[in-house]
Formats: C-alpha cells, structure tokens, sequence
C-alpha cells in the first residue's frame, strides 16, 4: 500500500461516505479496476481505519449534538444533571431513542453479511446500483418538503429510515442517499433528514468496526504500512467532515439532484469499463 494509493482512498472513502454516491461503490470499483485495494490483498485493517476516520467525522461535526444527547439520556433516566427538573420534553433523548429504533433492523443482516460482500467483486451489479441511488435522489428533489424534526418524528418513520439503512449495505446503494430519501419521504424535513441519516451512521459503523477486527486480526497487519494506513485515516476524516459540511449546506439551500446525473454517469461508465476491461 503505497502513500499515494492511501491518500486517494482516503479521499473517496471520506467523499463518498457521506456525499450521496456510495462509498463501498467507488472503492469497489477502484479495486476491481484499478486495483486501487482497501480489504482486499491484506489490507482489511486499512479498511477499518478508513471507516474509523468518517466516524470522527460525524463525531467532529455533530458534537454538540452527542453530547447533548449524552446528558439529556442520563437526565432522563434520573442519572445525570438534569435529574430533578421538570421538563416536559428531552429532545435530544429522544433523537437517542430513535437512532436506537432505526439501528435495530441492521440486525437482520448479520445472518446474510458474508453473501452481500460478495457482490463487492461485481462491477455490474454495483453499477446498476448506483444508478437506482441516482432515481431514489432525482424522487427525493421531487417529493413534497416535510416539516417534522425530532418532536414529530414517530417510532415507524425511525424503523422504516432503519429498514432502509438495511438495504444501503449493499454495494452501489449509498447509504446516506437512501435514509436521507426515506426520511424525506416520511415527512422530516430535508434538513433534519441529514442529521437523523449521519447520527444514525455512528452506531452502523462503529458496530461494523467490531465486528471486522476478529477478521482484521485473523488476516494479519502489514505494520510497514502503517505509516501509509494513518494518512489515509486522517484523509478521509478531513474530508469527510468537508462532505458532512457540503450536504448540510446543500440541503438548506439547493437539491441533490447533480449527485443524481453523477451516479447515473458513474453506473453506466462503471457497467461499460467492466465492458471494455
């Protein structure tokens, strides 16, 4: 694993995670291609780190938020600082149990994981996939604009989002457009649709983290590539936090529809240089 290839992987991992394009999808596709590899060829600990690096992102980003809900869960349950006042809402202990409800289904596809990373290997399934992310973004710009945040959000629209980050897993679907389309269907408003989409990827990666180390270990580390592995990790988060920027911006002011031509452009051009190749 040279520098180089770090740094771009980084940047993609850290790009696409959270822009609407699917991360898993363009590295994929750099390995099949290009043989640009993060998992693939000993380097499943360099995987690990690169999702390590979006998840300091959303931790960088929505910190305000985490530790507001951190306080607001032990007020809730008599236990921290706010035990003893009377409010009559928590907002932010609520946000907390609906990112739990809308982790619960990810569940369902422990039984089935090894089978979807298969696909990993299929440029022109990935493809196809990217071009369905690209029509679900293009009906998410079409949909009529919600007006509920948390205190309007109800325990099936957390559920339904979670049933969706279900089906993100697989490759080519990205993840943020497709709970970000769902909650947009449900009725939340776009912004908080972005919110609710990368809190709710915290509990999702770092759940993926644990259960990759035992395989990351049992593979092996190149620590003479460690040095390349940490680059690549600080790329990522850094970009990733320009990405988180970059969407909540967007959906304050402006549709995602150019990240829809984008995936329908990169799909086909995926599908044809598997083609050619």
């Amino acid at each position: 694993m040279s520098i180089g290839n770090a740094i771009v992987l980084g940047l993609v991992q850290g790009l696409a995670e959270f822009l609407p394009i699917s991360s898993s999808g363009h590295l994929a596709i750099l390995n099949n291609l290009f043989g640009m590899t993060t998992s693939e060829n000993g380097h499943l600990f360099f995987d690990l780190l690169l999702h390590l690096g979006t998840l300091l992102s959303i931790c960088i980003v929505y910190w305000e938020d985490i530790v507001a809900m951190f306080f607001e869960v032990l007020g809730f349950v008599n236990l921290g600082p706010l035990a003893g006042e009377r409010r009559a809402r928590y907002p932010s202990a609520r946000l907390f149990f609906m990112i739990c409800l809308a982790t619960l289904p990810l569940l369902l596809i422990l039984p089935v994981r090894k089978l979807l990373e298969g696909l990993y290997d299929n440029n022109y399934f990935i493809g196809i996939m990217l071009v369905l992310t690209g029509c679900m973004l293009y009906a998410a710009d079409h949909m009529t604009q919600g007006k509920k945040t948390v205190g309007g959000m109800s325990v099936w629209d957390a559920i339904l989002i979670g049933l969706c980050q279900c089906v993100a897993v697989i490759p080519g679907l990205s993840r943020s457009g497709t709970t970000i389309t769902a909650g947009v269907a449900t009725g939340l408003r776009r912004d908080f649709a972005v919110k609710f989409s990368f809190l709710m990827s915290l509990p999702a990666v770092l759940g993926a983290n644990i259960l990759g180390i035992a395989d990351a270990v049992r593979e092996g580390i190149d620590w003479s590539c460690m040095p390349a592995y940490m680059i690549g990790m600080a790329v990522a988060m850094v970009s990733g936090i320009a990405a988180i920027s970059l969407l909540k911006y967007i959906a304050e002011k402006s549709r995602f529809g150019g990240f829809a031509y984008y995936c329908w452009i990169i799909g086909v051009l995926s599908v044809i240089l598997t083609l050619i190749f």
